[in-house]
């Protein structure tokens, strides 16, 4: 049986982002997997974003620089330039963890509709805070989503035939309804037993947390329904308030 051997689309979006925009592109290019289309899509930066990726450029199949109407925007003409079997959005401040996880990732499985993993989260100093609070599931379906993301948007590799341009009605949390609709449409779902990204904290939705809640409930009500929407936050909100009694007790 010949070796599975898909083409990823790695897809970065950036803006004025000259102090990461360069880890993320070496976490992409030094990838051992050798079947990788790059694609960067900028949105007119003037800080000296462009003069690294330009640095990069012969190693980077598809760089785009224009004025966006907003991250999910750009994540869209991204898909649209998407030559690959899967993508993987790994925008700038991320990484793809260590130099061979997209060959470990393919090597895992071959031919699922998705693949996921975990994600270690990093401060702005990109000092390791460990795991997401969120556990990965075992097993991912649309209903692992329900207390929360359960699966970070830099650790889930979808196959494009499933992939569908971003809700541009939502601003915040679009990345959430992809997956769920993603979810939706897979048929085989392969997890990893490892750390498959690296995640900067403190993005747009953590800078508009109240208005990003908002959205992420409109979200999962369109896929839950509203009233068993009302019972899981509740849920949520009890785990919240578990973890935040124990966190502040083992540091009495």
């Amino acid at each position: 049986m010949a070796p599975f051997n898909p083409t990823l689309s790695v897809i970065t979006v950036v803006y004025n982002n000259v102090k990461d925009i360069e880890r993320t592109i070496q976490s992409v290019i030094g990838q051992s997997y050798a079947n990788i289309q790059y694609i960067i899509v900028d949105g007119g930066s003037t800080d000296g974003t462009l003069q690294v990726i330009e640095h990069y450029r012969d190693k980077i199949s598809k760089v785009i620089s224009e004025k966006d109407n907003g991250i999910y925007d750009a994540m869209n003409k991204g898909l649209a330039l998407a030559d690959g079997d899967y993508v993987l959005f790994m925008n700038s401040g991320d990484e793809i963890y260590s130099i061979d996880t997209v060959e470990r990732i393919f090597s895992a499985a071959a031919d699922a509709d998705i693949y996921y993993g975990e994600t270690e989260m990093l401060d702005e100093n990109l000092v390791s805070q460990g795991r997401r609070r969120h556990q990965i599931p075992k097993k991912l379906n649309i209903n692992s989503f329900k207390y929360g993301m359960s699966v970070s948007h830099q650790a889930i590799y979808v196959k494009k035939t499933i992939a569908s341009p971003y809700n541009l009605n939502y601003k915040l949390s679009a990345d959430i309804d992809w997956v769920l609709n993603a979810l939706t449409k897979a048929k085989k779902i392969t997890r990893v037993d490892f750390y498959v990204a690296k995640y900067l904290m403190g993005g747009l939705s953590k800078q508009k947390h109240w208005a990003s809640l908002k959205e992420r409930f409109q979200i999962f009500t369109s896929y839950y329904g509203l009233l068993p929407n009302l019972f899981n936050h509740g849920i949520i909100a009890c785990r919240l308030l578990w973890h935040f009694l124990k966190h502040n007790k083992t540091n009495d």
